[in-house]
């Protein structure tokens, strides 16, 4: 494995992950392929908008179509596709954010139903990393227990204690060839549990590292708070990953912290419901305001929504349920967040991170202003 910081501004820092299909420069958005796929989107568009790594779904895949499929086909490489770095989940989060399916959790691992059909199955960690090894994705999450905002300090105890269990075991299990297994700490934001996870999770030594358990309901100045004292504390040699997080200002923050790595499923869940991320705000189509607008959806966007097409073309697709719409905007989308992230990189390799940063959030305040 190899990670390397290239320049750094304040807490910011721009790196080269290293993986077994191509390099991931940091800071570095990650567009969400849950079921091998990012949805209504081409692989090869994905490239042309400047992503170098997608995530795909350990549990949904492992169900549909199965991880022995994939396996036969070639990979989840060739499966989707997609020739370049892909990071899987553990499955965890899905285990635990569907709670609602959760059966009992112990020692061993967690027992749910399928949302499929609804029979028993159980989460291991040498289950999943024999599921990822057979995805073969460049980069495999251990299994960790995920708790939502809220719970008392005594599940937040367990969720810590059984993760860290849990990831030694997971160290251990074979892995695909050249496959990195990164650790997730958990702890929420409480600074005890937090650096207790990290202790722990870090002394096992693993390729690197992500902060879960936040961005699951909390505040969000709780949130930032948490990750500007814990994403420090994780190694300097290592990539960060903040698992969740996708929008401008998550972004631009988690990023000032000292974060590497994220995900997050809001610019193609955001173009499902007919809204554009854009430098000014967040427009939704369907507004009657835009039914006569000749403009692209973001002026100096060069994306093939933006060079092609105007807001009043989309919000007819949008309005008639035509899925070009959803196309486009999620193409825009994806792009808008690509680059917001580049932009990033460029700015710390500068050292003008902080002024880019009020740059960009200054003229989103100021368009919520406009319109309020």
């Amino acid at each position: 494995m190899s990670f390397r910081v290239v320049a750094a501004d304040g807490g910011a820092r721009a790196g080269v992950l290293s993986t077994a299909h191509g390099d991931v420069p940091t800071p570095a958005f990650m567009p969400v392929g849950t079921k091998a796929t990012v949805k209504s989107v081409d692989p090869d568009e994905l490239r042309a908008l400047g992503a170098t790594i997608v995530l795909g779904n350990t549990y949904h895949l492992h169900f549909r179509p199965g991880e022995e499929v994939i396996a036969e086909v070639g990979g989840l490489h060739r499966f989707m596709g997609w020739d370049g770095p892909i990071l899987t989940d553990s499955g965890g989060f899905q285990v635990f954010s569907l709670r609602d399916t959760l059966v009992a959790v112990d020692d061993e691992g967690a027992t749910f139903r399928s949302v499929y059909d609804g029979s028993a199955e159980r989460l291991s960690p040498d289950a999943v990393a024999r599921i990822q090894a057979n995805l073969g994705s460049d980069v495999a999450m251990c299994l960790d227990v995920c708790a939502p905002a809220g719970v008392s300090r005594a599940e937040l105890e367990t969720a810590v204690r059984l993760t860290s269990s849990w990831a030694a075991r997971q160290r251990r299990a074979p892995r695909a060839p050249d496959q990195l297994l990164f650790g997730i700490t958990q702890g929420g934001a409480d600074p005890e549990l937090r650096r207790r996870s990290i202790g722990e999770i870090t002394q096992l030594g693993f390729d690197g590292y992500a902060l879960g358990g936040l961005a699951v309901g909390e505040p969000r100045d709780v949130m930032f708070d948490a990750v500007g004292w814990a994403a420090p504390a994780l190694p300097s040699e290592r990539p960060r990953y903040f698992m969740g997080i996708g929008d401008p200002e998550g972004v631009l923050e988690v990023v000032e912290r000292g974060v590497d790595m994220f995900d997050c499923v809001l610019p193609t869940r955001t173009a499902r419901t007919g809204s554009a991320l854009t430098a000014d705000g967040r427009l939704n189509l369907r507004n009657r305001r835009f039914a006569r607008d000749p403009s692209p959806l973001d002026e100096g966007c060069a994306c093939p929504a933006c060079s092609r097409f105007s807001r009043a073309y989309i919000r007819h697709l949008v309005n008639q349920q035509e899925l070009l719409g959803v196309r486009l905007l999620s193409l825009h989308n994806l792009s808008y967040l690509l680059q917001l992230t580049a932009g990033a990189r460029e700015a710390i390799e500068r050292g003008t991170f902080t002024a880019y940063k009020a740059d960009v959030l200054g003229r989103l305040a100021g368009a919520r202003e406009e319109v309020s």
